[in-house]
């Protein structure tokens, strides 16, 4: 078997150490080519080569950013090539390997992974050994011409505005710890506009629903992670059913504070109340803003828009597990 092992060497929770044995293990199963991610973007580029080169499987050490441009890689067309249809369009694609190395590691996390990458490769090396995979829907994100598919979240609003925030604080130099990202969404609470909602939810055979502050969008559960615990507020999502919504049409004290007890604390259960909004299993919905608003995508914050539409990808991928 063909391995082509993506390592970001900037990757939060690893060193040089334990990347060269990661290698050392992974290299003794499998034919593997090892290749550092250099540059935003490069583990795209990177994974459509492995895609086109016809890799059997192409493994990622990094975090969920890292994840989330390899995923893309292995999808999106380049130069006008056709990538498989049918039923089943995974089996036309190298499989994933996962190895968290990131602060958070929720996809790798969502799929059962342990949190630490030692533990993580003696489980997907379990998985080579005996053939076991998974086959993952995903979400996608549509706007202005552009595309960019999700494996486990993507908002707009306050929660991207928090993100936002936490980029600007890396670009300093600190870590995005658990901590840091609970800081930052307290004080950034206190500046957030909680008078004038921007956007508007749709979608084919969905009422229309006005007046919301913040849309998260989930392809499974947890939505993230606080340390150890995992935070749910769209606990039905999963990798084999379409995408979820969770919007918020109050951003008041009372009415957030209530809800962020509730996703912390129930695991089954939706929040529930008439300021939100919920779907779930959804094959497609758009959320639209009067205004530019914040948006994020698996953690990694894109700008401001003011239309992006989400659309359920199922069987997109095989994952080793």
């Amino acid at each position: 078997m063909r391995a082509m092992l993506l390592v970001n060497p900037k990757a939060t929770t690893t060193n040089a150490r334990t990347r060269n044995v990661l290698i050392r293990a992974l290299g003794a199963a499998v034919e593997l080519a090892v290749e550092e991610t250099r540059y935003r973007g490069h583990a795209a580029a990177l994974a459509a080569t492995a895609r086109a080169k016809g890799y059997d499987v192409v493994a990622v050490l990094g975090g969920d950013g890292t994840i989330n441009e390899t995923v893309n890689g292995l999808l999106n067309p380049v130069n006008g090539e056709e990538l498989p249809l049918g039923d089943d369009p995974s089996a036309g694609r190298p499989g994933l390997i996962v190895i968290p190395g990131g602060s958070a590691n929720v996809f790798a996390r969502a799929l059962g992974l342990p949190n630490d990458p030692v533990e993580s490769t003696g489980v997907v090396l379990e998985a080579l050994r005996e053939g076991r995979r998974r086959t993952v829907g995903l979400g996608q994100a549509l706007w202005e011409g552009q595309s960019r598919y999700f494996t486990f979240c993507s908002g707009m609003g306050y929660d991207a505005e928090v993100v936002r925030a936490v980029e600007g604080l890396r670009g300093t130099g600190r870590k995005a710890t658990p901590a840091r990202y609970v800081n930052t969404a307290l004080r950034h609470y206190l500046a957030t506009d909680k008078r004038h909602p921007a956007m508007t939810v749709t979608g084919p055979g969905i009422p229309t629903a006005r007046g919301v502050f913040m849309g998260i969008i989930s392809n499974t559960s947890p939505w993230t992670y606080v340390g150890s615990k995992p935070v749910r507020p769209t606990p039905w999502a999963s990798f084999e059913t379409g995408i979820d919504l969770l919007g918020l049409r109050r951003m008041g004290p009372m009415t957030l504070s209530a809800v962020i007890r509730h996703i912390l604390t129930e695991s089954d259960r939706l929040p529930s109340g008439r300021h939100l909004v919920q779907l779930h299993d959804e094959p497609e919905f758009t959320l639209t803003a009067d205004r530019p608003v914040a948006f994020q995508l698996d953690g990694d914050y894109l700008g401001e828009r003011e239309t992006v539409t989400f659309r359920s990808t199922p069987n997109a991928l095989q994952v080793l597990v």
